[in-house]
């Protein structure tokens, strides 16, 4: 049994619209359908009565609800518990970050944290969009780190999940320097998976103008939204491809590729869970809007 289940049906208790708790959750509808219908499975018994409108529990449903709450009011805290510092180790704290992030801008972000907030320990999840969005809507981590552009909708309440500006970035339309003389719209396009998060910046009207993501000109789709095995491919010759300048800094410098056309700007957000209040959360989150300030 995954705890996800307890997690959507409590939510599904409370909001009695599988379309209204499956966005919440962050997942498709179908996708939150079929883990409600694993954990009826797995319960033995109907929880759902699915001939009334709204969504109403059966009798058994409402007797589980209140074993759901408690287990999952149990873990949380629980999980408080065993994380509060001993007297010898540091506070930590537990990013989300997107994979590119993770590699071109965490380490140095902590670095400036630490010297601003004091030494801390860290937890890292490196992933892609939805599964960072998961983790913090969840709780299971402090803070997620992001780039944002505003044809990607960042469905997280203000109050519940402030963000700060943490610096910019942009994606670059690259190809091979040695494949120069064939770049163009006929070249072989590399993309990432529609629903990453790169993937629907690359879909946006202003990056088509530049690189059209036609279904007639598409080699490789990257399923995994890893930017730097778009990368890769691209230094293979392979393609063309949107990539964060972050990341391919060297490579533009070295000549290895050259940029096709204009690129887009990107934003690195840091959002934190506002309901997470260690001291240490709240001295990194000063330090971060401090560091915000001076860019």
């Amino acid at each position: 049994m995954d705890i996800k289940w307890l997690e959507d049906f409590v939510t599904l208790s409370r909001l009695q619209s599988f379309s209204r708790a499956a966005e919440e959750r962050h997942v498709t509808q179908s996708a939150f359908s079929r883990r409600i219908q694993a954990l009826e499975t797995w319960v033995g018994v109907p929880l759902l009565d699915r001939s009334r409108f709204p969504t109403t529990l059966t009798p058994e449903g409402r007797r589980f609800r209140e074993t759901a709450e408690e287990i999952l009011r149990n873990l949380l805290q629980s999980r408080a518990a065993l994380t509060v510092s001993s007297p010898g180790d540091l506070p930590c704290i537990a990013v989300a970050a997107l994979h590119t992030l993770s590699v071109t801008f965490f380490p140095q972000w902590l670095s400036r944290m630490e010297k601003a907030a004091g030494m801390c320990g860290s937890r890292l999840l490196s992933d892609d969009f939805h599964n960072c969005m998961a983790a913090i809507v969840d709780g299971s981590y402090d803070f997620f780190l992001t780039f944002y552009h505003e044809a990607v909708p960042l469905l997280l309440h203000p109050s519940q999940f402030p963000h700060c500006v943490l610096g910019q970035d942009s994606v670059v339309p690259v190809g091979h320097s040695l494949h120069q003389a064939h770049l163009g719209s006929s070249y072989p396009l590399l993309m990432y998976s529609s629903n990453s998060f790169l993937g629907q910046v690359c879909q946006c009207p202003q990056a088509q103008a530049v690189l059209p993501y036609g279904a007639d000109t598409v080699r490789h789709v990257n399923e995994n939204a890893m930017a730097e095995g778009l990368r890769q491919m691209v230094l293979a010759g392979h393609g063309c491809a949107w990539l964060p300048r972050s990341l391919i800094e060297k490579d533009l410098e070295t000549n290895r590729m050259v940029v096709m056309g204009q690129e887009i700007p990107l934003e690195i957000r840091l959002y934190r869970k506002a309901e997470h209040t260690r001291p240490v959360i709240e001295q990194v989150w000063q330090a971060s809007q401090q560091i915000a300030l001076c860019k």
